[in-house]
């Protein structure tokens, strides 16, 4: 008996929507229009602020890291002795021996 009784309210429900016929949306402007408008293929328009902050964090980005590069380059080249190319046998290159075809 409840089942019948749920598909009558939602026939009921359904029989309302259609008298109403169809309803008009409203729009949302965000209080009259876009904040941004559109720009196709142009920069982004900056304020003085955004650039001085975009030159100040790029600036501070490479003195770090050309100071650590100048100061600490082993963590770039590493701490070992570079080895001597000249000194390597063939055997080590994997170099056949000339004797070999």
């Amino acid at each position: 008996m409840s089942s019948i009784m749920k598909a009558g309210a939602v026939i009921r429900a359904g029989v309302q929507l259609l008298r109403r016929g169809p309803q008009r949306v409203g729009v949302r402007n965000a209080g009259g229009g876009a904040h941004i408008e559109a720009q196709y293929r142009q920069f982004p328009q900056l304020t003085k602020n955004q650039n001085f902050q975009a030159e100040f964090l790029s600036s501070a980005m490479w003195f770090w890291i050309l100071w650590h590069f100048w100061h600490d380059s082993d963590a770039v080249f590493g701490h070992f002795p570079w080895p001597d190319a000249s000194k390597w046998t063939d055997e080590e290159l994997g170099i056949p021996a000339d004797d070999e075809e």
